[in-house]
């Protein structure tokens, strides 16, 4: 958690401009007491339940960020056969995984399955296929899509009419031939409405729905309900109050197990709501210019290296971790990138002077993850700090990490 100690913006008492100086900028920062807290508050939430997390890894997937989160006590949801792989070699059993691909060749899932992580199936022609191919001798889930709008950017919503993802609830007769003519053994139903939604009630609309489906279902071991817990990005925004969900669903799926016949897993698949408050990301202050309209301050960074401003209009807040006691002042912060990468518009903040680092707020999830190297710059390094001390957990990239993947031809 941030806190100022001796006029310094800490995290677990190392400042975060000593961060910079050691590691340099831009650099990720991430407090593991905040990503270990999050998960132990799923825990208490939905405490009375037979529960199981899994860490949606395409928030951030750097592997001791994966191996925190499994010694925290959370599984993994991985969306890439990738992210599977990483997950396996971070120290995760294939039980522990589930993987729930989109659009992707047959053959991805066929190595899934020899990987032995559970299958989770979001389209109705790679069920005909799994199921002709595998039968009843690799169990699956199913995605469902509830045709929910559960608020947020119409980005990140997955769960409406007009997502590509999951099968829809209108198809249900269809599913059911399917399963029924290959033998599928359909062991999970799953659904995720996607990310941000604002209350409870929402929430559990959805797994209404689900609830509603699972009752064609006679082999299940559990419910997977996604997440989209929403967490603060400025003073004053609404957030998924975790202990009111955790009550009204347990009430919910309690009443649901007990007309089912026998107790259930419910699963959850959380990502922005474990990493994204415990990330930072340190950034270095270029230039400071005045035009006759605004005064920019122009950093190290950009939208190579964090897009969500510039893709979602997704708000980050940030603060001048090197001037504490000053005046504030207004600034919109902009990157260095050969394009219109504004990371922040009509900031207050703390004066700022060409050479003070700051900080940007709720960088945990999507942040690195989502960087790139746009400009034939560089990304980041990332730091982890854990039991008080800053730990380099990816380096920066060189020139030769450009290079590397290149295969350079006489002309």
């Amino acid at each position: 958690m941030l806190e100022v100690v001796d006029r310094q913006y800490c995290l677990q008492g190392v400042p975060l401009p000593e961060i910079a100086r050691e590691f340099g900028t831009p650099t990720y920062v991430y407090d593991a007491d905040t990503i270990v807290g999050q998960v132990d508050n799923i825990k208490k939430a939905f405490g009375g339940l037979k529960l199981r997390i899994k860490y949606a890894a395409k928030a951030l997937t750097n592997l001791s960020i994966l191996r925190l989160i499994r010694q925290a006590g959370a599984e993994l949801d991985c969306v890439s056969i990738q992210e599977v792989h990483l997950g396996l070699r971070a120290g995760f059993e294939a039980s522990e995984i589930m993987y729930t691909p989109n659009c992707v060749a047959f053959s991805e899932i066929q190595e899934a399955v020899k990987l032995g992580v559970m299958i989770n199936i979001d389209n109705l022609s790679i069920l005909e296929q799994f199921g002709n191919t595998y039968g009843n001798s690799v169990p699956c889930c199913i995605r469902l899509n509830p045709h929910i709008m559960a608020g947020g950017h119409t980005k990140i919503s997955t769960g409406h009419i007009d997502s590509k993802f999951g099968i829809s609830i209108l198809q249900m007769r269809h599913l059911l031939r399917i399963v029924e003519t290959t033998h599928l053994r359909v062991i999970g139903l799953h659904v995720h409405s996607g990310s941000d939604f604002l209350n409870a009630d929402v929430f559990l609309k959805g797994a209404e729905l689900v609830f509603e489906a699972a009752e064609n279902f006679d082999q299940l071991e559990f419910l997977d309900f996604g997440s989209g817990f929403k967490v603060a990005y400025k003073e004053g925004d609404v957030v998924t109050n975790i202990d009111e969900l955790g009550q009204k669903m347990s009430k919910a799926f309690q009443a649901f197990c007990e007309e089912y016949g026998r107790e259930l897993e419910i699963w959850f698949e959380p990502g922005k709501y474990l990493v994204s408050e415990a990330g930072f990301l340190l950034v270095h202050a270029n230039v400071v210019k005045t035009t006759p309209a605004t005064v920019f301050v122009g950093v190290d960074s950009g939208m190579n290296h964090l897009i969500r401003p510039m893709m979602y209009d997704a708000y980050h807040g940030i603060f001048n971790a090197s001037n504490l006691n000053s005046t504030e002042r207004i600034y919109t912060v902009v990157g260095n990138i050969c394009e219109t990468d504004t990371l922040g518009a009509d900031r207050k903040m703390n004066e700022v002077r060409e050479g003070d680092i700051l900080a940007l707020r709720n960088a945990g999830a999507y942040g690195f993850s989502m960087s790139s190297n746009y400009n034939s710059r560089f990304r980041p390094a990332e730091v982890l700090v854990y039991q008080g001390k800053a730990h380099l957990i990816r380096r920066r990239e060189t020139m030769e990490d450009l290079l590397q993947t290149q295969v350079e031809i006489e002309l």
